[in-house]
């Protein structure tokens, strides 16, 4: 874990982000009626059964129905919960209006490559309103071949959401073929151009894995940086400017680990956090546990 040397970084405040109305008042909900209240985000996703299939469930049985992770959202009073529309509407109605809403627009299978990622369409923003959403969810995959149709089809939901005050939260993954051939998608220099492609293209809110050493592959500066992970986080966030930045779990790791990531990432500017598979891969107690352990860390990085 690395050594904290400085304050943390502060993240946006809701009145620096330019928002709309619709889309302020969204973002409030979720940040302070929410989780701990304090503005701080703690989002439990769980839109893996169709990014990778019913693989992920086989660590833990019971969390391949749905309801296991909207109790664990609702129980351990996590911010909000993201998915895609099936699920939301087969097995969202007992907690809607207690479980905030993020409503996952696109997807794909890992069945084809990732050479030339694209995540096309599965929902509308007319959807997320009709469901009662707080915000909307979209994967782009930055660096892909494909990114130009990426581009097109978050400019129209980018368009919708601000014509319904709806926020967009951008799943902002370094995917593909030339992403690989410049250092892999989680290096610093993948990472940091993810950041700064979801604040150019209006995202209010950018989900990102955290970043890893640099690549010898990654273009220049990056190479010659000898940053530690807090240094990187803290630049990542940086990138992003007025856009709020989630960090994500990834795959299940041990606590200690988990538990580490999410220092460096408060101590970095992130507004929080979005761990899925961390949290819900476990028996639900022990889910619970380790949730009360990740608030209890962002109760000291509130607002």
């Amino acid at each position: 874990m690395a050594t904290r040397t400085t304050s943390p970084v502060r993240h946006p405040a809701l009145d620096e982000m330019g928002l709309s109305q619709g889309k302020k008042a969204r973002l409030y909900t979720l940040l302070y009626e929410h989780g701990l209240k304090n503005g701080t985000l703690l989002l439990l996703p769980i839109d893996q059964g169709l990014e990778h299939g019913p693989v992920d469930f086989f660590d833990n049985p019971d969390s391949i129905d749905p309801d296991f992770q909207y109790r664990l959202a609702s129980e351990g009073g996590f911010n909000g919960i993201a998915l895609h529309l099936g699920l939301a509407e087969k097995y969202g109605h007992k907690y809607a209006g207690k479980v905030p809403l993020i409503l996952k627009l696109n997807g794909k299978t890992t069945i084809p490559s990732d050479d030339e990622a694209f995540s096309p369409l599965t929902g509308t923003v007319e959807d997320a309103v009709r469901l009662g959403a707080v915000a909307v969810g979209y994967t782009l995959y930055v660096g892909s071949p494909r990114q130009e149709e990426d581009f097109n089809q978050f400019t129209e939901i980018r368009f919708d959401a601000e014509r319904l005050g709806m926020p967009v939260v951008m799943w902002a993954y370094p995917r593909g073929r030339d992403i690989e051939a410049k250092g892999g998608r989680d290096s610093y220099y993948a990472v940091d151009y993810a950041a700064r492609v979801a604040c150019e293209l209006g995202a209010d809110v950018v989900k990102l894995n955290m970043p890893k050493a640099s690549h010898e592959k990654n273009p220049k500066p990056y190479p010659t940086l000898q940053h530690n992970d807090e240094e990187r986080m803290t630049k990542v966030v940086r990138s992003a400017g007025r856009t709020l930045v989630l960090v994500s779990g990834g795959s299940k790791v041990g606590d200690d680990d988990l538990l580490a990531k999410v220092e460096i990432a408060m101590r970095s500017g992130a507004t929080g956090l979005i761990f899925g598979r961390n949290m819900w891969q476990r028996p639900f107690e022990k889910a619970i546990d380790i949730t009360k352990k990740v608030k209890d860390i962002l109760g000291r990085y509130g607002a």
